[in-house]
């Protein structure tokens, strides 16, 4: 099959949407796949775009703007026109967009004038991040525009029973589940580093976070967490509120960014996960995580709910209850022996959930949206 995929973030910039998008390439290469990525340029304002490759895999990139405020992010457009051409040119059996939004809108109007099955990828809850900055108001226009998008789609894959109940409450139709999968050779418990634990520690337990320090992830939440005594929290991650989090949570040990293997043994080397993000559609690094066989404390919320057993692998907390925040870590950190029970589950939760996995249920859908858009194609000219 030709794929092409079109992402709103991709490399250099790491984050939820260009993990999928990169494991989902190196899936259609190995399985001999064909592939293309439309995506955003890192160059000035004003460059035309351009053409590199990722491991043989042709990048088109599109003439981006850094986002206000969070200038790592880039929001990438151009004419529905011209995605059109560079769709034609391709002549891909599926159009995959991942996280659409502005270059994904375009993406998503183009494949329909071509008749191209196209599978959007709900993995940002952008109407819920409005009030977390400060724009509750524009909540409802935003769900307007993201019902516009994956209704237009021939499918949209979500990857939780929560995000599939919220995009069905907001009218958007033809909703599958496409999971995520998780790299269990390199988040595994080999990589619990001791001298890394005692470096950041100093013998006390450690409670980590991992994510971008960002309204929407509620970071702030974990200040209850901060003068719990006996443990250390570890903050891994950048973002426009580090400056901010290093002032509320003073105790705290701040990684900075991770990524690859020190990730890995950041990771390996907690004793508990914390997660208090109320809009995550799934929750990666909860994966990861579990299959670092460390448990997990996160909101009951979102994504989390359908990773997170209470009283198995982890505990969901009630959402703005941070107190049961506080209880739940204290529970872990202060048993040992429950903690042991709890890693040794979380390691097991996750051991089937392979990107290869994922990806080969991921064909099916595209199969499946090829199906849809031939029958619509066939309507269409019948009707004609």
């Amino acid at each position: 099959m030709r794929i092409a995929v079109v992402a709103e973030q991709f490399l250099p910039h790491i984050n939820g949407v260009t993990h999928s998008v990169v494991r989902v390439l190196e899936y259609l290469r190995a399985q001999g796949h064909e592939a293309m990525v439309i995506a955003p340029s890192y160059e000035k304002l004003g460059a035309l775009g351009s053409v590199d490759t990722m491991d043989g895999v042709k990048v088109q990139r599109i003439a981006s703007i850094p986002l206000a405020g969070y200038p790592d992010v880039r929001v990438a457009s151009c004419t529905v026109a011209r995605m059109q051409r560079i769709l034609a040119r391709f002549r891909p059996d599926v159009v995959h967009v991942a996280s659409p939004f502005v270059l994904g809108w375009q993406a998503i109007q183009a494949a329909k004038n071509l008749g191209l099955p196209c599978a959007s990828i709900y993995q940002t809850d952008v109407p819920g991040y409005a009030a977390r900055y400060g724009a509750p108001v524009l909540e409802n226009v935003l769900w307007g525009h993201v019902r516009n998008m994956h209704n237009s789609s021939t499918v949209t894959l979500a990857p939780s029973t929560a995000s599939i109940t919220q995009l069905h409450e907001h009218g958007i139709q033809r909703v599958r589940m496409w999971r995520r999968g998780v790299d269990t050779r390199r988040f595994n418990p080999a990589r619990r580093d001791h001298q890394w634990r005692e470096r950041v520690g100093g013998g006390r337990k450690l409670v980590g976070y991992v994510g971008r320090l960002a309204p929407e992830k509620q970071v702030q939440d974990l200040v209850v967490l901060d003068s719990l005594p006996d443990t250390r929290l570890v903050i891994v991650g950048s973002g426009p509120e580090k400056e901010k989090l290093r002032m509320l949570l003073p105790n705290a040990y701040f990684v900075g960014f991770l990524d690859g293997d020190e990730l890995a043994t950041a990771m390996a080397s907690l004793d508990v996960f914390v997660h208090p993000g109320e809009h995550e559609t799934f929750c990666q690094t909860i994966q990861e995580a579990m299959a670092s066989a460390v448990p997990v404390v996160a909101v009951g919320r979102g994504g989390p709910v359908d990773l997170v057993d209470s009283s198995r692998n982890g505990w969901l907390y009630k959402p703005g209850d941070t107190e049961m925040l506080r209880d739940r870590v204290q529970d872990l950190v202060g048993d040992n022996a429950k903690r042991a029970a709890f890693s040794s589950t979380a390691y097991d939760t996750v051991q089937t959930r392979t990107w290869t996995a994922v990806c080969d249920q991921l064909m099916e859908h595209y199969a499946q949206a090829r199906i849809v858009a031939s029958r619509a194609r066939r309507l269409s000219t019948t009707a004609l």
